[in-house]
């Protein structure tokens, strides 16, 4: 969740830090710091709770280095405070270390090595520099030595992203990684370090991949990378075509309102890459002839992208006719269930470092099971891992809250399920005009973000004062529930809950009290009757009804009516004003948007 950024040889190390570190403010923080050193013997180190803004006002022109790292703090371990902020460093100062992930043994590690050493800190972090400088000085090893036996006493359960600087060696970056993501840009005539490929692509768009348990020497000419028993390995570079500016906010006030905005182009770039003008889908033929071969596909995701893959289950089952069940890929990776004979898993993630997908990728791949990954990063962990990758193009998601990666994972599992059943030549697959509905679905979207205002004024009227909200539906409306329901409580902090609406005499009833928003989703024709009943039977117990209608099943008393596509796609626009609702409830309440408590864009700590 934390994000590093390290330079190697540019004069303009201190912007290109800051820079650097302001890009990766996506994935959540409570305090941010850097380290610079000039090689000439003078070094700077700055530290700051709260926001980067906050370490930039504490820089002063003096502040300068040719090398540095720099470090956003998500708290695992200790409070947010400037003490417990990266880089940390040795007592004696020599060594600065930045760290995203979890040491599940430090506590063991600092009882056998560190007894009489007094910690500054209440991090795993710094006791992995503080072990550095530990067999320096006592065992007389090099840094490089040093830095490869504390990585070898780290148990293989741990996460860790590590950038290291030793002050005795100012050109040297000392890298290593498990399980957390950690790229090399390579630039002209100096390197960097970072968490994703946004990190640096004001630099540089051609970067070069680490792998698990290996130490990546970085220097301003050079890149040397070696397993952990010393057997040097080569590495190609592969080139990223993004552009650093589709990352930046613009004239929008929030991250979030802008990927809801961008989401009519999404559908529209997804089906520029995924159809020939014949409107058939292109989808590798490798990818449908080794999908054709399973019996049961397993979709694997966390949070959004699991609700995404609820939707995606319903099409492949439909058009390809293959038993499809979806995941929580955190409980998978623990505790799966009884697996078919011939499995293929199916990875959703935005940034494709899912570190709980991760974990269950890493037994797909031990047990030679077919794997295809959706992901919105190119050349991302759970991209190069799979057996296949399929992009979702739906360009850099900053904010937290998922919108836009949600909307082109639906899309792109509608692309594949139609490929598929036509591959295997169900009739069903045939006669859905996905190409053409998907420019349905753009207008439609941008229909809906076109009505804004009347959207600001239903959450400032129903939802910028209540403490509880619920979304209900049946079927597929269900689904939507979920995220909607995800997405009003991460940024707007209301206790909300999606039901599957039958489901509410069952229990869930008995939250309804008088003003409690509910909000049902009716977009389907066999369910549409039976939903508006149970929301009837809310408002009867004092709610505040507010209904998200497909036009052909609208009345004259619905809130807000959304146009009509294909039944499996309503997803696709249902959950628009969902996602608006979110957005100004959270303004609403002054709270920042892009940035909700608690919460970090990407999870790479299980």
């Amino acid at each position: 969740m934390c994000g590093i950024v390290g330079v190697m040889g540019n004069d303009r190390s201190v912007e290109i830090l800051i820079n650097g570190l302001k890009t990766l403010e996506y994935r959540g923080y409570d305090s941010a710091g850097i380290y610079v050193n000039d090689q000439d013997g003078h070094d700077y180190l700055v530290k700051r709770q709260g926001r980067i803004k906050n370490l930039e006002s504490a820089l002063t022109d003096d502040i300068h280095g040719k090398a540095g790292i720099g470090h956003t703090r998500w708290a695992t371990h200790g409070e947010p405070s400037e003490k417990n902020a990266h880089p940390h460093f040795s007592n004696d100062k020599r060594f600065y270390l930045v760290h995203n992930g979890v040491i599940e043994n430090y506590e063991q590690l600092k009882r056998e090595y560190l007894g009489e050493v007094e910690l500054n800190s209440q991090t795993d972090t710094e006791v992995i520099v503080q072990l550095v400088a530990h067999f320096v000085h006592e065992s007389h090893m090099t840094t490089k030595s040093a830095f490869l036996k504390v990585l070898r006493l780290i148990s293989n359960e741990s996460s860790y992203a590590f950038v290291l600087m030793d002050r005795e060696e100012p050109d040297t970056l000392f890298v290593a990684k498990n399980k957390s993501p950690l790229l090399v840009g390579l630039a002209d005539g100096y390197n960097l370090v970072g968490s994703d490929a946004i990190s640096m692509l004001k630099e540089t768009n051609r970067f070069m991949e680490i792998e698990d348990h290996e130490l990546v020497i970085v220097k301003p000419d050079r890149i040397q990378i070696e397993d952990f028993e010393g057997q040097e390995r080569s590495r190609d570079s592969f080139v990223v075509d993004m552009d650093a500016d589709a990352a930046d906010k613009g004239a929008y006030p929030y991250y979030m309102l802008k990927e809801i905005d961008e989401q009519p182009a999404v559908m529209r770039r997804i089906v520029g890459q995924y159809f020939d003008q014949a409107g058939n889908p292109q989808v590798d033929e490798a990818i449908l002839d080794a999908l054709a071969k399973a019996d049961h596909l397993y979709i694997i995701g966390a949070g959004t992208s699991y609700h995404a893959g609820l939707v995606g289950a319903r099409m492949i089952e439909k058009y390809a006719h293959i038993p499809t069940t979806v995941h929580i890929s955190s409980e998978f990776a623990y505790d799966h269930p009884m697996l078919s004979e011939h499995p293929f898993f199916l990875f959703l993630s935005q940034s494709g470092e899912t570190a709980d997908s991760r974990q269950v990728l890493v037994e797909v791949n031990e047990n030679h099971w077919p794997s295809l990954t959706m992901t919105n990063v190119d050349k991302s962990t759970l991209s190069r891992e799979a057996t296949y990758t399929m992009l979702l193009h739906a360009g850099p998601e900053i904010a937290v809250a998922s919108t836009k990666a949600y909307t082109a994972q639906i899309a792109v599992e509608a692309v594949l399920a139609k490929a598929l059943g036509q591959f295997l030549k169900h009739p069903e697959a045939d006669e859905f005009d996905l190409r053409s509905q998907l420019g349905m679905v753009a207008n439609g979207m941008q229909a809906i973000t076109d009505s804004k205002d009347d959207i600001e004024e239903i959450a400032s009227r129903f939802l910028s004062k209540t403490r509880n909200a619920f979304y209900i539906g049946r079927a597929i409306d269900w689904s939507v529930s979920i995220e909607a329901a995800l997405k009003l409580k991460e940024i707007s902090y209301v206790q909300a809950e999606g039901f599957a609406s039958g489901e509410l005499k069952h229990g869930t009833i008995a939250l309804i009290e008088d003003g409690t928003p509910v909000i049902g989703i009716i977009t389907q024709d066999k369910t549409a009757g039976l939903t508006r009943s149970n929301l009837e039977e809310t408002v009867a117990r004092g709610a505040n009804a507010i209904t998200i209608v497909s036009r052909h099943l609208a009345q004259e008393t619905d809130t807000i009516i959304i146009p009509d596509v294909d039944d499996n796609l309503t997803p696709l626009l249902s959950v628009v004003p969902a996602q608006l609702l979110a957005y100004y409830t959270s303004l609403g309440k002054g709270y920042d948007v892009d940035k909700p408590r608690n919460l970090a864009k990407s999870v790479t700590v299980m």
